[in-house]
């Protein structure tokens, strides 16, 4: 993250003219947006902004609701992660609240269960919001188009996709439902991982440090993956990844280039 906080909040302190700044931060898995979004909500509040962050992680779908996704779309979507495993509705919601000034209830999703949390648990955001960092993933995302989606990027999509309709379905999504709800952000900001390789490296790290703090809580740790696991779980995201790598850049408000310990490359 070195370098990318005072870069990002000299640009977010001049884009402050509309008020409430809806912020979108991207990055693959791992890349630090979680952190970074936290560490620039910190030092704007200390200057007396009024922030909050929402996280599209905080959106996804339950068991329940990707499994009956699974039945009647694709296998695939029993995995929480892409496009069409979130509460979209619910995610604009929140945003058109906040935009109309009110306090709204932030959503929480508990990775561990793989559910999420209980509404009494999320945390509120206050009324008249200076800022929301809504970060993720695929914030921003755009559609490939049905002629990119015909040829997999990996054994995942080969083996288990194999007439294309998990990914023809994410596609479409983000065509529609995603579009409607990336479109309230006011300013796309990009964390640019190197490249799609490190990915599985980060996201290890990541499980790694949860599964830490799980045990520090005397919490179950079985909705966390080993290596072998994490390698599957990424392949679900390549795809997008990629495409998000070589298409947003170009149109990014912001672009932060990462090396593979997240420090800013240039």
């Amino acid at each position: 993250m070195t370098g990318s906080l005072e870069r990002l909040e000299a640009r977010v302190r001049d884009w402050r003219a509309r008020e409430p700044l809806v912020l979108g931060l991207c990055g693959a898995q791992g890349s630090g947006k979680s952190t970074l979004a936290a560490a620039l909500a910190g030092r704007l509040a200390a200057d007396g902004w009024r922030v909050a962050i929402l996280s599209l992680d905080d959106l996804y779908l339950g068991g329940e609701a990707r499994a009956a996704l699974a039945r009647t779309i694709h296998p695939l979507l029993r995995t929480r992660g892409v496009p069409l495993t979130h509460d979209v509705a619910h995610g604009i919601a929140v945003i058109d609240a906040i935009r109309a000034g009110h306090s709204v209830p932030l959503p929480r999703f508990d990775k561990a269960r793989d559910e999420p949390e209980p509404a009494e648990c999320w945390p509120i955001a206050p009324a008249k919001l200076d800022l929301l960092i809504f970060e993720g993933w695929c914030v921003g995302a755009r559609p490939q188009g049905s002629a990119a989606l015909a040829e997999p990027v990996n054994t995942l999509e080969r083996d288990e996709d194999p007439q294309g309709c998990w990914r023809h379905a994410v596609d479409a999504a983000l065509a529609h439902d995603y579009a409607a709800l990336f479109a309230r952000i006011d300013r796309l900001v990009l964390l640019a991982a190197p490249g799609f390789e490190i990915v599985a490296d980060w996201r290890a790290e990541q499980e790694e440090t949860l599964r830490r703090r799980l045990i520090a809580q005397g919490r179950p740790t079985d909705g966390l993956t080993d290596r072998a696991g994490v390698a599957r779980f990424v392949a679900h995201y390549e795809r997008l990844t990629r495409w998000i790598l070589h298409e947003m850049p170009a149109r990014a408000d912001l672009v932060l280039p990462l090396d593979r310990q997240r420090g800013l490359s240039g």
